[in-house]
């Protein structure tokens, strides 16, 4: 198989089944201003080698040997680790505090067969939760409707002793048409660790020269949203002010499990997109979903000002529900 070297689950799982030993090392609580947050890992094999990161740098070190000692005898641990204002101002933090790490070897401790099926729901898209209870060392894997409020904020952490590790989907972001508000929305939507496509049949207004770096579909905004495999992490905003391309794809995103559906226009514009969406047969309680006018009311005028109010708009969907 080919591995993806940011997703450590299944670079362990493949080094596991490689049979060169490897333990997962995981953030289980750390202080307020750190540079990994809670639910980050380090894969270490049992040859050395290391992928991921639990902190800036000043406690790889000791977990690495910890891991070590973890491959040897098979057990897991919970290391604790107290971090200096000197050590915490050396990879970029204002002061110091303690983060606790969960050290657990593959196959000792993380049965393979539950590793697999963790890996397998990632690359699937599958929301799924790993936990551990640190007292009894039991581990289960679940699914979203287990842990709501956590896969909706995307925050791993302990509830009582046991640990929970959300593995969400990546987040997604489909914009329809090829506009200025887009220029400046999709980079946005990158920074924030969304993976965006532009969605535009008229290839002059979605073009690489306008939209560089860029994922493109020069499709009818309906069938590309039907191939874009719209999940619970998906956001979608229809930008081009036009019925034929914009009610199509708001249809899509009414019939799918889009966290956000945004739309452009005014709230004379949007009666006329809510009658129009009636006719059509959605209902008051799906037609509610939609934001429209798009973005938070903070006076956006320019198209940069109105793609931070769209951008801020989904964030706090997201995180706020």
């Amino acid at each position: 198989m080919t591995t993806d070297l940011n997703d450590i689950p299944a670079l362990a799982l493949d080094w596991h089944r490689n049979g060169v030993g490897v333990a997962i090392a995981t953030v289980v609580e750390t202080w307020g201003s750190a540079p990994r947050p809670v639910g980050s890992q380090l894969a270490i094999s049992g040859q050395g080698d290391i992928m991921g990161s639990v902190s800036g740098g000043c406690v790889e070190g000791a977990v690495v040997v910890e891991a070590m000692d973890a491959l040897e005898d098979g057990k897991p641990r919970l290391l604790e680790y107290g971090v200096s204002d000197d050590e915490a101002f050396a990879v970029g933090l204002a002061c110091g505090g303690t983060i606790r790490v969960l050290v657990e070897p593959v196959g000792a401790a993380i049965p393979e067969d539950m590793l697999a099926k963790l890996v397998e729901a990632r690359a699937e898209s599958i929301p799924i939760a790993y936990t551990v209870d640190t007292q009894s060392w039991e581990r289960a894997l679940a699914g979203a409707e287990a842990f709501p409020e956590r896969f909706r904020s995307d925050k791993s952490g302990f509830e009582g002793s046991l640990f929970v590790a959300i593995h969400n989907p990546p987040l997604r972001m489909a914009v329809i048409g090829g506009v200025h508000i887009a220029q400046c929305l999709l980079p946005m939507a990158r920074a924030a660790g969304f993976a965006p496509v532009l969605i535009d049949p008229r290839e002059a207004f979605a073009s690489a020269a306008r939209f560089p770096d860029t994922a493109l579909v020069h499709d009818w905004p309906d069938a590309a949203l039907s191939a874009f495999d719209i999940d619970t992490r998906t956001a979608i905003v229809t930008l081009t002010h036009d019925p034929k391309l914009d009610d199509p794809a708001i249809q899509a995103a009414l019939n799918s499990d889009c966290f956000y559906l945004g739309c452009l226009g005014s709230t004379r514009t949007h009666a006329k997109r809510a009658s129009r969406l009636t006719e059509a047969g959605f209902d008051e309680a799906q037609i509610g979903r939609i934001h429209a006018p798009v973005g938070l009311d903070i006076g956006a005028k320019s198209p940069a000002e109105i793609a931070v109010s769209i951008m801020a708009q989904i964030i706090q969907t997201l995180r706020q529900g």
